[in-house]
């Protein structure tokens, strides 16, 4: 199992009237800690692109417990529970600043060659990069 965390502040712009967190941004705070999660580790979204692989999002799931408040940090703790093949699956837990769970999510990407349009393996480099997690 990998698991990574990454802290974001919640910014104005990213709430609504009540100050809590607007639901649509939810997606983009697990974008920033699964690209953190896989920097991590020496892997980047646009190495991949140039290697000619992408990762579109298959599914999304969200489950909202408690809001994210404006100028509070969240932290993003990103878990990847096993080894991906075409499809790589990650779950997020966020946690306020007083560590409560506030967020629990999901998301399912596959890896897909950029030529073709179709799915593939990830390259022999992604996967020696994450196997020592999974040991």
């Amino acid at each position: 199992m990998f698991e990574h965390s990454t802290k974001i502040r919640v910014r104005y712009g990213e709430t609504d009237q009540m100050g809590y967190m607007y639901y649509g941004n939810y997606a983009e705070f697990y974008e920033v800690g699964r690209v953190e999660m896989l920097r991590s580790t020496g892997l980047t979204y646009s190495g991949m692109e140039a290697s000619g692989i992408m990762m579109p999002v298959l599914e999304m799931k969200s489950k909202y417990l408690k809001p994210a408040l404006y100028d509070e940090e969240i932290t993003v703790k990103v878990i990847m529970d096993k080894m991906p093949g075409v499809k790589i699956h990650f779950r997020y837990d966020l946690y306020n600043e007083k560590n409560e769970l506030i967020h629990h999510g999901e998301t399912l990407l596959v890896f897909v060659n950029m030529k073709t349009g179709r799915p593939c393996l990830p390259s022999r480099e992604f996967l020696d990069k994450l196997k020592p997690f999974f040991k």
